[in-house]
Order: structure tokens, then sequence, then C-alpha cells
């Protein structure tokens, strides 16, 4: 396949998870994609570069592709929204908290019942005497239960020598907050902490703002004392970037994402390998060069797309209404024309069995009359025979995800989040998402009563 180890290790990672146990964190769904009925909603709260006084609220089926909610979501009754971090209580509200002004000892709440409209609580003043910049507050939600936020604080007159704190909320309204602890081994000089916990490891990202690189720290404990593990460009995430955020994504792995203000650019990446190595850097497609300093909270809810299983479908292209997804004589798949005066052989190459994804039970695999799988192999699609592997099983398995058209489906890639079926040239690929109502449109089908 010509595959990277970079690449082999993305397809282990979630395999290597399970074997070892590692649950999923901070409340995320397992990692599996939302059984029939349900799907996965990512929501993302941003400030952005024309406006830090105004909330940004998207949303995404696939933690790649946002679609704007409402702008401005929210607009504090003074001072700024930088840094928005989101997460859903177990009131059923979700709850901003954000830094308020460039300097300053508060940092704001607000709430929502919808996750668009949102309600100012109140500006909270970090009880720490002689504070001048009080920014970049995240949610941490502890296995516990426990809600924290993890904030970085410093007393020097200009922006240097921040160091991590943690508060924790002492009643469920989030009312009120736990003395300020400092998060031993993050500094002398870091800002935008974000941490995950997997297993019994806290894992904390952090940008050091005197080398302007995000580096990997971890720690036994909340407060630590943490081991800086990765410095420099560790990850290849460059310079000259800020504000990272994790979310895990159906198929197990974790995708962070972070804000390469210099270059005027907002990029995510992805990991399999608890963390050790990540994708190439990819631009979060129409919100780069916009958006700054997002979070993104996972929760699965009612809807989504579900296709039959075990029954026999043909995919129709949206934009191409007369071409159909096909195998032919060369295993590889295209979009060709189909009538009702095809012959039997074409009919036939245009109908395919809908099953249980392999790799995941609530996606979907595809299987010819002659027993191939619809897989990709080196991003082309081709048919082929399963060979049982594990690397198999995920190149032969798309995740149903809303098309353009009403009743129409887009298939994501299982092991590569954010690369969908669609056709170029009539050829079938799997490529990256875009932007762009011809990529949409170009991945959007509609199963449809077989050809044969």
């Amino acid at each position: 396949m010509n595959r990277t180890v970079r690449t082999l290790l993305a397809r282990l990672g979630p395999l290597l998870l399970v074997l070892l146990g590692v649950p999923a964190l901070q409340g995320t769904a397992s990692a599996a994609a939302p059984p029939a009925e349900q799907a996965t909603r990512y929501t993302m709260t941003a400030f952005t570069n024309s406006s830090e006084s105004n909330l940004y609220v998207y949303d995404s089926p696939d933690a790649t592709g946002f679609t704007l909610q409402k702008n401005p979501a929210y607009t504090p009754p003074s001072g700024l929204i930088r840094d928005p971090s989101i997460f859903k209580h177990t009131d059923g509200y979700y709850y901003l908290t954000y830094t308020t002004n460039w300097t300053g000892n508060t940092i704001g709440f607000a709430r929502s019942t919808d996750r668009v409209n949102w309600t100012f609580l109140y500006n909270y003043t970090i009880p720490i005497s002689g504070l001048t910049r009080t920014c970049a507050p995240e949610w941490f939600i502890d296995a516990d239960g426990s809600v924290n936020v993890i904030v970085s604080l410093t007393a020097a007159s200009t922006a240097t020598h921040f160091t991590a704190y943690k508060i924790t909320a002492t009643n469920s309204a989030l009312t009120a907050w736990s003395a300020p602890t400092q998060l031993s081994g993050i500094g002398p000089n870091n800002i935008d902490t974000f941490i995950v916990k997997v297993g019994s490891t806290y894992h904390a990202f952090t940008k050091n703002e005197t080398t302007k690189y995000i580096e990997y720290a971890t720690a036994s404990s909340l407060t630590g004392p943490y081991t800086v593990l990765k410095t420099g460009d560790w990850a290849g995430f460059g310079s000259w970037v800020e504000g990272p955020a994790l979310v895990q994504l159906d198929n197990g792995g974790w995708r962070i994402y972070f804000d390469g203000y210099r270059d005027g650019k907002y990029w995510y990446s992805d990991s399999y390998d608890n963390f050790a190595t990540w994708s190439t850097r990819t631009e979060v497609p129409g919100l780069s060069g916009f958006i700054r300093h997002a979070t993104v909270q996972k929760e699965t809810v009612p809807g989504g797309v579900t296709l039959p299983t075990n029954t026999t479908r043909s995919l129709r292209s949206v934009n191409y209404p007369d071409r159909y997804a096909v195998v032919r004589s060369d295993n590889l798949g295209y979009v060709d024309p189909v009538s009702t005066s095809s012959s039997t052989t074409v009919k036939q190459s245009a109908t395919f069995t809908v099953v249980p994804g392999l790799a995941d039970a609530n996606c979907y695999s595809f299987r010819d009359s002659a027993g191939h799988y619809l897989r990709h192999w080196d991003f082309r699609i081709r048919f082929d025979s399963s060979n049982g592997t594990d690397t198999f099983n995920k190149d032969a398995t798309y995740c149903a995800r809303p098309g353009t058209a009403s009743g129409s489906v887009r298939l994501e890639s299982y092991n590569y989040p954010g690369r969908y079926l669609r056709h170029y040239n009539y050829a079938l690929r799997v490529d990256p998402y875009r932007n762009t109502d011809t990529f949409r449109a170009d991945s959007s089908f509609t199963t449809v009563s077989p050809w044969a």
C-alpha cells in the first residue's frame, strides 16, 4: 500500500487502546459510532479574527466539516469572550467559560439550553493577589465527576511567566469554587493548558510561551507533578501555535485542534497511539484563517443516517443521477451510467449488499456479487476479497453522514476520518473533505433499489 509507519500506527491505535482497556475520557462516547437512529455531534465554540467580543457556534457530524449555527451566539455584557471553552453538565445545560479581557483577574461564565443561545451568568474573580493576566480557562471533567477549570495565570507586568492552575466547583450550580491549586511541573512560562485523562494518566498539552511550541506532559494526578515528555516541534504542529484542544473521534483516535496565529491558519491533527505520533497537520476546512482558539464538545444525539443492512442496494450519484457506483473488470470503483437497457453484467456491477461495518457494526461495508468488498487502497476505491486483517476491515468500513440531497448519504472512511467516498473524473476515491458545494455533491449518494 506504500503506507508510512505513522499511518500503520494510526490503523493499529484503536485496537491497541481496546486491548489496553483504555476508556473514553471526559464523558465522551465510547470509541464506536453511535447505533441506528443516533448520531455524533461535535459543537465548536470560538472567537474570531473579526471579533473578540462575539461567540461563534458551529457544529459537525464528523469533527471536520463545521457548519455555522449562530453568529453572534453570545456577547458578554462587557469585556471580551476570548478562548471560549464548552462542556455539557449533568444538569442538561451547556456551560461556557472564557477569558474576559487582556488584563485582570476574572474569567467569565455563561449557560445555554441549546448550545446556540447563551445567557451570561457571572464573572469570577480568581482569589490570588496581584494577578495581572487571567487567560484561557478550559473545562476538565475528571473521572470522579468533579468539574474543574484549568486556567493560565501570571502576576508579571508583561505577558510572561504564565503558570497553570485548577479550580474545582464545590456545588452543582457551578457558582462556588475551591481555592486555586497550581499544576506543578507545567511552567515556568506555559499558557493554554488543555488536559485529558486516559486510564489513570493525565495528559497535558500546553503552549510554551517562550519557544512558541505546543508541549506534552503527563502526570498521575491532576495537579501533578507533570513530567514534560515532548518539546519543540515533536509532533509536526509547527511553531507559533497555541490554544490546543482535544476531542475523541468515533473510531477511538484523538483529534487536536490548534491555532496557528502567526500564519493565520487553524489546524487539526490525529493520533492513534496514545499521543506518541500525529498525522500531518491539516487546515480546518472553511474555518482556517477565521476562527481563533476553539474548543469542541462531543455528544450523541438523536438522528443521523441509517442504511438498511443485509439488503441489496445501488448507490446513485446525487449530482450525476444517471450514474451509479460500479465495479469494473479491473476491480476498481467508478460511477458509470446504468439504465434499464444496460446489460445484466453492468446492472450486477452496480448492485451491492449493505452489511454492518467490518470494523464497526454501527457503520457500513459494501459487498459485491463476487463477495468482494468496497475498500480503499492508496485512497483509490477497489473491490477485494477480505483477508480478515484489521487493516482490511477498516479500509472497507464507512460511516454514514448526511448528504447534500434529502435522503442521501455521504460515506466517511472509518480509518481516515475526514476523508469521504467521492467520484473524481468518474473514478471513486476517498478524498479529504473540502468546504465546497462540488465536493459535497461529489461525495453524496442515494441508496436506491438494486439494479440486479
